[in-house]
């Protein structure tokens, strides 16, 4: 049949647990992983949230006093945008032809504790094209991160279309998915913990994150009529006995609560590929981007379906920065104040690896 084509691949929603709290052994652990997912003929790899070195599941069951040493710990094993880690990552991704989302724990280059939730997202020939940081840490995960800003809120342009991502409770928040929608999205990621804890046993009905994320997920390929694909953490027996040690009421506490779980949605908001909760697995399936089309057919909330008269939705995408400088004229010559913010910008996006379409 004449016209368009769009493009048809295999994705796999990586569930799996880092080696916890070790930078680089979780990242070999990565490597190995990118290297099964492509086997099985995946061009687009997702890992969880944070997943390098870990999620600080810590801050959700300890007082903030008892945090110093797990912090100290996550820090010392965060990762720098460029560094030895993400060059090994970029070297799967190459090796592999594949395209590789990751989350991880990014330290700051000017700052000695601050920590951003990140994403990064390299193509097949080891680019970082995509790096998102979380906007807002979620509860009690400001214990461990700093906020982040918008100028990761923008999708990747790829052969495999336009991909944008989200972390974890960032997908409740429905002008940041809309953002990523008005701007072309056709793949969603989604990324999420292994468990959240957030209520004792026995105190009420707990929070289901596998639940939480299925609405949301669900929810924004519907709207968006795209591709979700959640990637959820596994929580392990070595985490375990790291977190919980000889407390009895915390190991109690993170066994009882619910663990989160990986699949991908269709734009109809059918699950097409999952893995049960806590298992290690792929969730692996085909994607066919031409299947968005007749459901635009229905609603298309940045197409006909929307009134842009009515509604006005402003993105700043300008990056936060810890310092303006303003150097002063050499001798004898006179030029204008520079605007740091905007000088800067180009240098920003290219360190980032952030495209526009």
């Amino acid at each position: 049949m004449p016209g368009d084509r769009y493009p048809r691949f295999r994705a796999a929603a990586v569930q799996a647990a880092p080696v916890f709290l070790d930078r680089d052994a979780t990242i070999d652990k990565a490597v190995r992983l990118i290297d099964e997912a492509a086997r099985q003929g995946a061009e687009l790899v997702v890992f969880p949230e944070v997943w390098v070195p870990a999620y600080p599941v810590w801050t959700l069951v300890y007082a903030p006093m008892d945090n110093h040493d797990f912090f100290r710990r996550l820090f010392d094993n965060s990762v720098k945008v460029p560094s030895p880690a993400t060059e090994q990552l970029a070297a799967a991704a190459r090796r592999a032809g594949v395209y590789v989302s990751i989350g991880i724990n990014e330290k700051s280059d000017v700052s000695m504790g601050a920590i951003w939730n990140s994403n990064l997202l390299f193509d097949r020939l080891g680019r970082l094209i995509h790096h998102h940081r979380k906007l807002v840490p979620t509860f009690a995960e400001k214990l461990a991160w700093a906020n982040g800003d918008g100028a990761g809120l923008r999708v990747a342009e790829t052969d495999l279309g336009r991909i944008g991502v989200l972390l974890c409770g960032e997908n409740t928040n429905p002008l940041a998915r809309y953002a990523l929608l008005a701007q072309g999205e056709q793949v969603h990621l989604s990324t999420w913990p292994p468990l959240f804890p957030f209520k004792r046993p026995g105190a009420g009905q707990n929070y289901d994150i596998r639940q939480a994320t299925l609405i949301r997920a669900a929810a924004h390929s519907v709207e968006g009529k795209v591709f979700t694909l959640v990637a959820s953490g596994v929580w392990d027996t070595v985490a375990m006995d790291i977190v919980a040690g000889d407390r009895a009421d915390i190991r109690e506490v993170l066994e009882r609560t619910p663990k989160s779980a990986s699949m991908i949605i269709n734009p109809n908001g059918e699950i097409i590929a999952q893995v049960a909760p806590g298992e290690e697995g792929f969730a692996l399936a085909e994607i066919d981007l031409g299947e968005s089309i007749l459901y635009k057919q229905i609603h298309d909330i940045v197409g006909y379906y929307n009134r842009f008269d009515v509604f006005d939705f402003r993105l700043n995408r300008a990056p936060n920065r810890p310092i303006t400088i303003v150097e002063p004229p050499a001798a004898g010559q006179v030029t204008p104040a520079l605007d740091h913010e905007q000088a800067s910008f180009a240098a920003v996006e290219e360190i980032r690896g952030a495209t526009s379409p």
